[in-house]
């Protein structure tokens, strides 16, 4: 059976994108519903909802950022904001509340198509690991825990690590002994919450480094494979 199409809800006060979103996103292969308000987003989520919203930051009322941290505090789906096209801080504050990604105004609607898409698809292996089984795997002297997440030491102590560094030891721990790139690893670990604005994986596997390795210099948990990425040995 194929995959139903994503459901996508555009959320704008301005009519005419309304109508032209509504006409193209069907044709680029998804379901459309759209509204012009903070309340007819709610309402629509209270009825099923959908797999991503497209969410003006500039709304009348309750505003863009605002919706942004409530969908991301009650509801598990992607965010791409629609903003001002000079508007760097907005960008950022989009960010910052939870948007997974942001277009500026004026845009074509295939780059909005092409945005949402890979939103999408980064989404995609969190949730299969939340739908794993539980257990637990290893990496290194640590042990990764399942139910609840989380990385513990050789003494059964919580590492403390955020969830996009748990999702970077769980795609290592899970890919032992195979270099992942660092487009695999942004599916694997897609960026999430306050760590979106960062998207760069070199940085990230430094600071996890920092955290986790005897001798970051010398890594032998998270090793460098030139021109390949990066791998955990096992």
């Amino acid at each position: 059976m194929a995959d139903p199409r994503p459901r996508i809800v555009v959320v704008d006060d301005d009519p005419d994108l309304r109508a032209l979103l509504a006409e193209y996103l069907p044709a680029a292969g998804y379901d459309v519903t759209t509204t012009g308000d903070g309340a007819g987003l709610r309402r629509l989520m209270a009825q099923g909802g959908g797999d991503l919203v497209v969410l003006d930051l500039g709304l009348p009322g309750e505003d863009g950022l605002s919706l942004a941290r409530w969908l991301r505090e009650h509801h598990d789906l992607g965010i791409v904001m629609l903003t001002g096209a000079d508007s760097m801080l907005d960008r950022v504050l989009g960010l910052e509340v939870g948007a997974d990604d942001y277009v500026g105004k004026p845009f074509a609607p295939r780059e909005l198509a092409a945005r949402i898409a890979a939103v999408l698809r980064r989404r995609r292996p969190r949730r299969a690991a939340a739908a794993a089984p539980s257990g637990t795997l290893r990496f290194g002297r640590y042990t990764l825990e399942s139910e609840p997440r989380r990385l513990l030491d050789e003494h059964g102590r919580d590492v403390g690590l955020s969830g996009m560094e748990l999702d970077l030891v769980a795609a290592f721990a899970g890919h032992a002994g195979k270099a992942l790139s660092r487009d695999r690893l942004l599916d694997l670990a897609p960026p999430r919450g306050e760590e979106t604005f960062d998207r760069s994986i070199d940085n990230r596997i430094t600071r996890l480094r920092r955290k986790l390795e005897r001798d970051p210099a010398h890594p032998e948990l998270i090793r460098t494979i030139r021109g390949a990425g990066y791998l955990y040995p096992g």
